[in-house]
Parts: structure tokens; sequence; C-alpha cells
């Protein structure tokens, strides 16, 4: 599998690494190639901006959630056709789910795909110092194949080349001066989600051209050829023919899936039908329900006063019919938002718990689940491997709610119970977003919980 790749990775978070691949990404397209986008870690919003630049999906890889194999099968598959697979790191390039290993970082992703890393960071207030934060990284870690930096931030051309004399014979191979007027926007859980609206197309062009104008495009092309061949991954079982409909809950306010996970669920026989908490007035001839994550406190009282959605969720769920829902999801699910203003927003109903914003973030982090009695997951004692990041906090509606999970925290070691149910054993709401390259089992048992009720239904 000889694929040309590089990692973007960053000396933190910041540094600019997101805004450099997509401007790589729209300036190498324009050449001619065809890119491949990933993202290193658990985040949903970076995936969206590479999307709108390569205009194809960009996949996750976390190797704490995902594993090795799950990675190298992932790559391979979203690189797949491709000229030139571009992997933006996470954090720091040595960040990860451990202080003392490469645990999940970016670095171990680097190694376990041969790849060649390209270090970006805020050179604004840098000169001599940038060659021994070069040497640092270099040496740090010698399996990790540091190929050059990208210097943000800077003052103009001549700063650049000042940099560039202090790092010879190491090469930075471009950086970006800072500009406002282009940056892309921001809320709370860091960048908006690149929709056209947000993000127009004009925008990503601009970027593209400030690429060609301060990168040295054939350096990185040579840096990403330079990458070794990987050893090809096993070959995937065949999709299995289609057999039930799960609906996606899939909009402005809820939008966070993994790519991964959604594909999964397509060749385990599932058909993957999107439809709008928001405007849709009624549900789709589905067999089960997912709702991902997203900004549900942003559209609340849009949702809220959305009655005929709502109430067709809930007489699904009396039905029988299995639901699944993570973070924002179950924020949907919940009996009410409570939003930062004081209101409360009526929602689905179907935990006992209202959801309540907070201007300060309540969790992040991985976390491994356990599930302590069959649920649309599976059977009891099921384990897998997910992440939460959340401003809001579950306020109990009754004393102790039914909980199928035990979440326990993985830098702290605290557990907790969560996994709500409310009165239907069909619903599984949880904070946790789930990666399920952690335990394929868990997929499978959802798409055959949908499979069995399809043939009820028929």
């Amino acid at each position: 599998m000889n694929i040309p790749r590089i990692v973007i990775g960053g000396l933190s978070s910041g540094s600019g690494k997101t805004t450099s691949v997509v401007a790589l990404i729209v300036a190498l397209r324009a050449r001619g190639l065809k890119v491949a986008a990933f993202k290193c870690g658990p985040d949903y919003l970076d995936p969206t901006y590479h999307a709108r630049a390569a205009g194809s999906a960009s996949h996750n890889l976390d190797s704490w959630l995902m594993g090795r194999d799950g990675v190298l099968a992932t790559f391979a598959h979203g690189a797949r056709g491709a000229d030139v697979a571009i992997i933006e790191g996470m954090m720091g390039l040595f960040d990860g789910a451990s202080a003392t290993s490469d645990e999940g970082s970016t670095a171990q992703i680097a190694k376990w795909l041969g790849a060649p890393v390209l270090l970006a960071l805020d050179a604004s207030a840098m000169a001599r110092s940038i060659a021994a934060v070069a040497h640092g990284f270099r040496t740090f870690d010698a399996d990790v194949k540091l190929a050059g930096l990208i210097a943000n931030g800077i003052g103009g051309k001549g700063h650049l080349e000042l940099l560039g004399l202090a790092t010879a014979p190491f090469p930075i191979v471009g950086g970006f001066p800072r500009r406002a007027e282009l940056a892309f926007p921001e809320r709370h859980l860091g960048l908006v989600t690149a929709s056209r609206e947000t993000v127009p197309d004009a925008l990503l062009h601009q970027w593209g051209e400030m690429a060609r104008e301060w990168f040295d495009l054939d350096a990185v092309l040579a840096i990403a050829h330079s990458a070794s061949a990987l050893p090809v991954p096993p070959t995937e079982a065949p999709a299995i023919p289609r057999r039930c409909r799960i609906g996606i809950a899939f909009d402005r306010a809820l939008h966070f899936y993994y790519e991964d996970n959604l594909r999964r669920l397509e060749r385990l026989g599932a058909a993957l039908v999107r439809f709008s908490p928001l405007t849709d007035s009624e549900l789709p001839d589905v067999d089960g329900l997912y709702f991902g994550g997203g900004y549900p406190e942003v559209y609340a009282a849009e949702l809220a006063e959305n009655s005929g959605m709502r109430s067709a969720v809930r007489a699904f769920a009396s039905n029988g019919k299995p639901i699944y829902a993570e973070c924002g999801g179950l924020m949907y699910l919940a009996a009410a938002i409570l939003t930062l203003d004081g209101k409360r927003h009526e929602m689905a109903g179907l935990i006992p718990v209202d959801t309540v914003m907070s201007e300060r973030l309540q969790a992040i982090g991985y976390v491994d689940v356990e599930t302590q009695e069959p649920t649309v997951l599976g059977p009891a004692k099921i384990r897998f491997r997910g992440q939460q990041f959340r401003y809001s906090e579950p306020r109990l509606l009754v004393e102790n709610p039914r909980c199928s999970y035990t979440v326990t925290d993985v830098y702290s070691g605290r557990s907790q119970a969560e996994g709500y149910r409310g009165a239907f054993t069909n619903v599984l709401a949880s904070y946790v977003h789930a990666h399920w390259a952690s335990n394929p089992a868990v997929a499978e048992s959802f798409v055959n919980v949908c499979a069995e009720n399809a043939q009820t239904r028929d």
C-alpha cells in the first residue's frame, strides 16, 4: 500500500494545524491531485473543514479508540484512489491518552502509518529559538520522522527567511502570516461546523491561494512521497445485503458522527436515512433511530417548537423500536434543555433528566464503557471505548434512574453509572461518543436489533 502521505502535527493546540491542512488540500487539488484527508483524535469539527476542502469525507484516526488494525484499515479505505493523503494531528504532537507514553497521540499515528511529520507552530515571537524547538522534537522520539516545520503567525517573508536560516538545513516548508479577516468562525466547542453558510467557498479558495504564495508545495509533496510502503490491511468481510433502515438525525442541531461508525452500519446491512429533528414533522420509514451529537442547545427553541417530530420520536419509542443517542442526541431525548439564559425548552421526554447548559466545560476526555445489562448495543458486560466533550450536565428528575453503563474516566480512574434508559428498554442515551472500532460487535448488535424490528414490521 504505497500512498504518499504526510502528518501535520502541532507544537500545541492553536498552532494553525487546521488552517494549514485546509489550505494545502485546496492548493494541491488546484494542481489536479486527489487528496484524502484524515484527523487524528476524536474531533468532529475539523473533519468538516477537510471535507469541504477535499470534496470527500475526512476520517478520524484515533489510536486509543480504534487500535492499530482499526487505524490502518480506516486509512486504507479513506486513502484508496488518492494521489496524496494529509493527516491532521491533534493538540501537540506527543499529547494523547497518557502523560508517559505516546498512546493515543499524533506521534503514535505517524509511526503506525510510517508517515513523515511537518510540525506547525506559532512562530510570531520567535527567531533562533525555533531551532531549539526543532531539535527537541526531532530527537525526543527517533521513531517519529520529523521532516520539516510550518511557521505560522509570521510577520512577513523576511521573518520566514530568518527562521529558515535558523533551522537550516532542516527545512521550513512554509507558514502563514496572521490574517484575521480569513479566520474560521468559532464557538465554545471550537471551530463552527464548516457548512457553506459559515465557511463560504470563496474563503477556502483564498486559503488555497495563500498556500500557493507562502508554501513550497513541491517540498511538501516530496516529503509525502518519502513515506515507505505500508502492509496491505486484511481484506474486509463482504458487505451484508440490506436488511433494515436506520434513521440518522442530521441537521444544524445534530450532525456529529464518526464516518467509520456510519460505514460499519452500512456494511452490516443498514440503509442510512437522514432526517431533521429541526424541520421534519414526521419520521421517515425506518426500523431504528441514531441521534448523534451537535449543538442542540443553540437550536433548543426550534427543536422545542417542532412538536410534531418530538411526538413522532415518542411514538417510535412506545412502539418498541430501538433508539440510540449520544451527547447532543441525549439532550434531545431528555425532558428538556435549560439554556444559559435560564429558559427551559421541552424535548422528547424519553429519559428522566433535564440537561443544563454551563459556561464552563463539564467533561472532556477518553472513557471506557461496560454495559451492566442487555441494551440495543448487545448483552451485559460488553465493553467499548469513547470520549466526552460537553458543556451540559444532567439534572435527574427521578431518584436512581435506570442506567445501563459503567463509565470510567481514563485519566482519573473514576467511574459512574450512566447510559440512561427511561421507561423504554429499547431506548439508550449517553453523553459518551462511542467509536465502534473499539468493539465491532456493538455496531453489529445495533443493526441486528433494527433488522429484527424490520422483520416484525414485515
